[in-house]
């Protein structure tokens, strides 16, 4: 899955907006989808607004940011990461969906100005090619 250039641009310049503080965006994502969907924090035995939240809103950080740095190959680049979820932990593929979206919410939050209908669509392809990649597989 290849995403198309203009898209890939667009969410490279939001990623460099975002800079360093990536990880605070996706540590309000996951406390916002813990939150609004409590089944989700299956591994997350503490509070939404943990220590061991934030550590994981970084581990997501660094993901996502991999995987704009691998789009050519992203099942490859987080192939390890599928692993771990799906056949270690048995993470329920929609929780992945549900983070996604809760990161859209929280950066159209953050960035009203920036977050335009472009760029969601941009940022919701990524994030689908992502998702698609952490996916079980038959493997």
């Amino acid at each position: 899955m290849v995403l198309a250039a203009e898209d890939q641009a667009a969410v490279r310049a939001l990623w460099r907006k975002l800079g360093s503080n990536v990880h605070v965006y996706t540590t309000e994502a996951l406390e916002r989808t813990f939150l609004a969907f409590p089944s989700t924090k299956t591994y997350f035995h503490l509070s939404p607004r943990s220590a061991q939240v934030r550590a994981h809103g970084e581990k997501v950080a660094f993901a996502l940011t991999v995987a704009l740095d691998h789009l050519d190959d992203l099942p490859r680049a987080l192939s390890a990461l599928r692993v771990l979820h799906s056949h270690k932990l048995r993470l329920d593929p929609v929780n992945f969906k549900l983070l996604g979206d809760s990161l859209l919410v929280t950066l159209a939050q953050h960035y009203p100005g920036d977050f335009s209908s472009a760029l969601q669509a941009s940022l919701d392809k990524f994030l689908r090619h992502v998702i698609s990649a952490l996916a079980p597989s038959c493997r």
